[in-house]
């Protein structure tokens, strides 16, 4: 290795990496399996990429091209060096739009290309559902398709040259005739024209198993050597360079939703609508719709206690047509979708032209295809057989049957996908982790490999074999067919160097499985949820979500959710990583987690790295002296309330105001936040009680008790004018959420503080009011988790809500002050990823706020921004979203934000004052008192 490492080195000007990190980070892609490399080289140029394959070739080394690494079925892992084509590899060199034609390298991501070429009114036809992160080089490899295959075709369909690099090092370009293909493949194909003609069923749209474009080397389809590679699956050589087809974007496209009495109905349905030409045709049934609210982390986002899925999935219930599957029909303009709704034969239809609307419709579909991973009572769903494709006019007759095959193997699924091309997405419960369970997933995988076939199908519709179905060609082609393959692969790889294990000679279905390195613990299950999708990639400034932030800054794969889960779940496996809970690596890659929680809500499967983190940093530093951030901002509810009570705060705004250097543990680059002369509770005891229509408790959490006890009083103005009684809980300021505790990884001091809260609430008789974002979430979420045997804990989880909700739940009635103002601000991510924040929006809307607070991260989060070495990142995640909506704000725009955190990196990054919610609110009231406005109670 060492020596591999210095030759590469030497020979190469882009980077290599044979450290743990870097190998840990690509033993998996979004598949099952795992294999783990020798190194990772991200080449700079065609160049690099012909050194290194010289090198590993010269070594013996396999080599594995790697994109987006959201490859399901395994072909982006690799066990010599992995080829990272996105970190310098990722440019769009040129796009003519008269001839409809872009120049592109293998690491660009699809969305940047659509990006470039949508002002010329063009697209990519392909588009995958992991369009804002998969690269142009992997959908080559996989030959991807996408929703609209059915206009479009497949990516083989629109490339028409390629540069190509083979393991020894030797470039080929090659496009449409027998220039530059490698010596040895016209004869090849001369040899087996009667095989290539017959015997390389099933031909329709989507067979994309094997080589299954290999037919496109018969002279009468015009050898089209650049057709042919596509979804060779990094097994024949490195595509540096593509010239890829645009195609014309209609300009005003229409939905047309069709509801069917059951699933069956929609897919026999589906075939008979291609006549119209429809540029999509998707289905997808009431099991998958029905759990959708928000994708599949909507259960957990409420710590379930309230959860978002079954609200979500009955608002989509309500806005589709009746029925209990659907057809999503997207056609170039409204009269083509009206036409297809008069031709259709479903039980009910609308049909949606304005953009909103139809964006709306697909999210739908798109929190559908998110709660896929989850089965209806929560266990995680697999991949594996994600994409089988028939005939579509055998859909409905396979699905009946593959519904019959899984509940005889006492196993659950839910199919949806492009029915309009017979390709069903489906993830299944498969327990992988048990001999047992393993024995069922290989006999399973054989008997629907059996089914696929005999309705004349493709075992890959979409994403490729790799591991997870190459043992199964035979069943689909043949042994002469076969053996062809590997002749195929033998011309252009003959030393079997490219990504070997995969399409020819494969290895077993079941060997290389990722959970069987993972011992058997609750974390381990929690780790190894992550499946690798990699929606926590998307970089794209002003992405909706949140995760991940310190991502979009970085770039670097360690610190998007995915690589933060990999290199936890190599620490776990001990072989790569060996540094168990001490390991530097993961220590490393979690330094820059912002405990932002947006995977929580944003991610498919609902990772929550946030409590990964706290975790890992229990465990990391177990009978050993801390940072000093986490004694000081860690402990920061303990430090307030000593100064409080020691009646300090005075002597410690000054002294803070007058040191020449911070704190130690705390950033030279940030201003501490000044404390508050009185606490909030100090004086708000006596000016709680009114009568009202309800009782409210409000929470007087950290941030509002010592810092800003205004957002307190303000509360207890607008709750009162709401017809409310307030009470403040016993104790006072001794009622903690644990945040800090948690943050910093002392777990155990946090079930203390928690404890010690419930004992001093004692029971409560109502809702929890609790302004704090940030701590509303740790109460709702984070509190049942930790203690989850004191019954006490979901009591309190179940009653606490936000003010709006408050508002909304206790006091329907009442009318908000109107402010008919612009506001600008920001969305506490942990309300975001937790909370939810619809009640707010209503509740804006109501006072005549207009515009909304920017998503994303604020960058402070909490301790993060105030510990040393995170100052750079926290302003760049600022730079965001957060401060360009500054100082792009209207005159006069009220700055909202309802985080402590967000309000303190607003005065310290953008010189404004932000305002809680309810504070706006307040000073609309005491506005409307002075001008003698009637009461506003009911």
């Amino acid at each position: 290795m060492r020596d591999l490492e210095r030759t590469l080195r030497a020979e190469l000007r882009g980077d290599v990496d044979f450290g743990a990190a870097a190998r840990a980070l690509v033993t998996m892609d979004a598949s099952n399996y795992r294999r783990v490399p020798l190194g990772v080289v991200a080449p700079r140029d065609a160049d690099d990429v012909a050194a290194a394959l010289h090198v590993c070739a010269e070594a013996g080394v396999p080599v594995v091209p790697r994109g987006g690494g959201t490859s399901i079925a395994g072909q982006a892992t690799g066990t010599g060096v992995v080829l990272d084509l996105t970190r310098h590899m990722n440019g769009l060199l040129s796009v003519d739009p008269a001839a409809r034609t872009a120049v592109v390298q293998p690491g660009l991501v699809l969305d940047r290309l659509r990006d470039a070429v949508r002002p010329y009114g063009l697209t990519f036809g392909p588009d995958p559902s992991t369009h804002s992160r998969c690269t142009l080089g992997g959908m080559i490899g996989n030959n991807a398709c996408g929703a609209h295959s059915v206009a479009w075709g497949t990516t083989a369909d629109n490339v028409t040259e390629l540069a190509v690099t083979t393991y020894a090092g030797t470039a080929h370009r090659i496009g449409t005739g027998w220039a530059g293909a490698p010596d040895g493949l016209r004869e090849l194909v001369g040899a087996h024209l009667a095989l290539l003609r017959t015997g390389m069923p099933p031909r329709f749209s989507r067979r994309i198993s094997g080589y299954g474009g290999l037919d496109a080397l018969l002279p009468e389809r015009g050898v089209r050597l650049a057709q042919a590679f596509c979804g060779s699956e990094g097994t024949l050589g490195v595509v540096t360079e593509a010239v890829v087809r645009l195609v014309e974007l209609p300009p005003a496209p229409a939905l047309a939703v069709l509801g069917y009495a059951d699933e069956s109905a929609a897919a026999d349905a589906a075939a008979g609508l291609l006549p119209y030409r429809p540029l999509t045709v998707e289905g997808m049934a009431e099991d998958l719709v029905g759990t959708a609210g928000g994708g599949a982390g909507g259960a957990r986002r409420a710590g379930g206690v309230r959860g978002a899925g079954a609200a979500g999935g009955a608002a989509a219930l309500a806005v589709l047509p009746r029925g209990r599957a659907w057809l999503f029909v997207e056609m170039p303009d409204e009269g083509a979708a009206r036409a297809v709704v008069r031709g259709a034969d479903a039980l009910d239809a609308l049909v949606v032209a304005d953009p909103a609307g139809q964006r709306a419709l697909w999210r739908i579909r798109e929190d559908a295809a998110g709660t896929a991973t989850r089965t209806p009572d929560g266990r995680m769903a697999w991949p594996g057989w994600e994409d089988c494709a028939v005939p579509p006019a055998r859909l409905g007759a396979y699905l009946r049957e593959f519904r019959a095959l899984l509940a005889a193997h006492g196993l659950r699924g839910t199919p949806y996908g492009h029915f309009g091309e017979g390709c069903v997405h489906v993830r299944i419960d498969f327990d992988l982790a048990s001999a047992a369970g393993v024995a069922r997933f290989r006999t399973f995988s054989e008997e629907l490999a059996d089914l696929v076939v005999a309705h004349g199908g493709s075992l890959s519709g979409e994403h490729g074999d790799g591991q997870a179905r190459a043992e199964l060609l035979p069943k689909m082609y043949g042994a002469d067919v076969v053996r062809l393959f590997g002749a195929y692969k033998d011309v252009w790889d003959p030393a079997g160097g490219m990504n070997p294990g995969m399409l020819v000679r494969p290895a077993r279905l079941d060997e290389n499985l990722r959970f069987a390195v993972l011992p058997a613990t609750p974390f381990a299950g929690e780790v190894a949820r992550c499946v690798g999708v990699a929606k926590c990639r998307t970089a794209a400034p002003g992405s909706v979500g949140v995760m991940c932030p310190s991502y979009r800054v970085t770039g670097e794969e360690q610190h998007s959710t995915r690589g933060r889960a990999r290199l936890l779940h190599e620490m776990l496996a001990g072989e790569v990583v060996t540094g168990g809970w001490r390991s530097p690596e993961v220590a490393e890659a979690l330094d820059l987690c912002l405990g932002c929680k947006g995977c929580l809500s944003d991610c498919p499967v609902g990772v929550d790295m946030a409590s990964y983190k706290s975790e890992f940093l229990h465990h990391h530093w177990a009978g050993r002296i801390r940072p000093l951030a986490h004694y000081t901002l860690g402990g920061l509810p303990a430090w307030l309330r000593l100064i409080a009570r020691l009646r300090a705060a005075g002597a410690v705004n000054a002294a803070a105001r007058l040191l020449p250097v911070p704190l130690p543990g705390l950033a030279r680059e940030r201003a501490l936040p000044e404390l508050a002369k009185r606490p909030f509770t100090r004086d708000a005891a006596a000016a709680t009680s009114s009568p009202g229509a309800a009782a409210v408790t409000l929470w007087p959490d950290t941030f509002t008790e010592y810092l800003t006890p205004e957002v307190g009083h303000a509360a207890l103005r607008v709750l009162r004018a709401a017809g409310l009684h307030v009470s403040l809980p016993r104790g006072g300021g001794r009622v903690c959420c644990g945040l800090t505790y948690l943050s910093t990884g002392r777990l155990d001091r946090a079930r203390k503080v928690l404890r010690r809260t419930l004992d001093t609430l004692g029971e409560v008789p109502g809702p929890v009011t609790v302004l704090e974002p940030s701590c509303a979430a740790a109460l709702r979420a984070d509190l049942p988790a930790l203690l989850p045997d004191d019954p006490r804990a979901a009591r309190l989880a179940a009653a606490v809500r936000t003010l709006a909700e408050t508002l909304e739940e206790y006091a329907p009635d009442w009318r908000p002050p109107r402010l008919d103002r612009a506001v600008v601000g920001q969305t506490h991510c942990h309300q975001h990823a937790v909370l939810g924040d619809a009640a707010d929006r209503r509740l804006r809307e109501r006072a005549g706020l207009v515009g909304e607070p920017v998503g994303g991260c604020c960058g402070l989060a909490g301790n993060f921004g105030f510990e040393p070495g995170h100052h750079e990142v926290s302003v760049a995640c600022a730079e965001e979203q957060l401060l360009p909506s500054l100082r792009a704000a209207p005159p006069g725009a009220l700055v909202q934000a309802d985080g402590f955190s967000c309000r303190t990196q607003i005065a310290q990054l953008g010189g404004v004052r932000a305002r809680h919610l309810v504070e706006l609110l307040a000073d609309g009231l005491a506005a409307g008192a002075a001008e003698g406005a009637p009461d506003t109670r009911p």
